[in-house]
């Protein structure tokens, strides 16, 4: 059967996360630091909306692009959010971002194109660039920078067969943000090469002192980049699968094209949920998005004292919910570091090469989970390292 297995499909290694947490799984007591998923439940009203739906009988095909409701709140949302202005018919939902950027690659990378990804990087993002027969290329982001993408780092990967660059801030895995004024910076470099650019902007509502800036509205961006969000993180809605996607009109088309003969379209009763998570969200529901994301905060502020107390050093992230840590003075790389600590301690992180070649000496923490877990693992991890010393 292997013969008949697609040969990119073959050379593509399994996600580093999914291999990690099978083995979580079958640790009995395990406490895991590495689900990139909010621990809150869906707020009541969004869940009461989808149940509405479905005794209203609401089970049919939607609109390809989706409910004409849903796509008018995203454009309110984006413009009044973010200084963002894309018409409701050029705005496409998506089954989660990951089939939006799934869309982007697919519908713009031809065999033989390189695609720029700042490393560390989300783990799909290489993997998805290489199944549309382009090449992934990753451009190192430096801790001493607090993991910013650099304008000489991105010039000298640049090449004549650079066509596109996926950015991703916040970023997962680090939580480094990027401030308008470095946006601005490699905006420079990317109009002067002519690149499109992918944007992916799952985390924009989870940022700790200074607001999200997207590069899509700074000049002359917006009509060279495709703009990627949802609701997964800052709405509690991972499990829902409501994602968007927004781009120039001919990169619409053909993303759309594609959209719907493998979609179709996403499911109804999920659209209706994302309504109501954005219908009263300029009241109500960014209320309850501000609370989780002040309880984040606070737990962001725990594992920066805890990781320093047990003498781990990190940059402090500024978005997103991850630390993410350096073990080089353990005298470990970051995967036999989260192989002991899970083996011995059954704490479960993530090892930092599971998001490209250049995190191996660092492992990402989510502190999306209650304050009494993390304290416990951070008890083990103390412990953990006196055993190793």
């Amino acid at each position: 059967m292997r013969d008949f297995v697609n040969t990119k499909t073959k050379l593509i290694q399994p996600s580093g996360i999914r291999k990690f947490f099978d083995i979580v799984r079958e640790t009995e007591g395990a406490i895991s630091l590495g689900v990139g998923e909010p621990d809150f439940v869906t707020p009541w009203k969004v869940r009461q909306a989808a149940i509405t739906s479905l005794q209203r009988g609401y089970t049919q095909y939607t609109g390809n692009r989706g409910l004409p409701a849903l796509l008018e709140l995203i454009s309110r949302y984006l413009n009044e959010r973010f200084h963002l202005e894309y018409d409701p018919k050029h705005i496409l939902v998506t089954v989660g971002g990951s089939e939006a950027i799934d869309l982007a690659l697919r519908a713009c990378v031809e065999s033989g194109d390189e695609v720029l990804i700042p490393d560390p990087a989300y783990v799909s993002y290489s993997p998805l660039v290489a199944m549309s027969d382009g090449k992934p290329v990753h451009v190192e982001c430096l801790e001493e920078d607090n993991f910013v993408l650099k304008p000489a780092y991105l010039e000298k990967a640049i090449t004549s067969k650079t066509k596109a660059i996926i950015l991703t801030y916040p970023n997962n895995p680090t939580g480094a943000i990027m401030t308008k004024e470095q946006l601005e910076e490699i905006a420079e470099v990317i109009i002067r090469h002519d690149l499109l650019v992918i944007t992916d902007e799952i985390y924009a509502e989870l940022t700790y002192g200074k607001q999200h800036a997207s590069i899509a509205s700074l000049p002359g961006m917006k009509e060279r980049t495709i703009y990627i969000s949802g609701f997964s993180k800052a709405f509690a809605m991972t499990g829902w699968r409501m994602g968007y996607v927004c781009a120039p009109a001919e990169i619409d088309e053909a993303m759309f094209k594609i959209h719907q003969y493998g979609i179709m379209c996403a499911p109804i009763m999920s659209q209706y949920a994302a309504i109501e998570a954005l219908k009263d969200g300029f009241t109500d529901n960014f209320a309850t998005v501000a609370e989780m994301r002040d309880s984040y905060d606070k737990r962001r502020k725990f594992v920066l004292h805890s990781l320093r107390e047990i003498g781990l050093s990190c940059f402090e992230p500024q978005g997103a919910f991850y630390a993410f840590p350096s073990v080089l003075e353990t005298g470990l790389d970051g995967e036999h570091f989260a192989g002991g600590l899970l083996k011995q301690e059954k704490v479960a992180v993530v090892p930092g090469n599971a998001f490209g070649n250049f995190g191996e000496n660092n492992v990402r923490i989510s502190y999306a989970t209650s304050m009494n877990a993390l304290s416990e693992a951070f008890d083990r991890m103390s412990k953990f390292l006196e055993k190793i010393k």
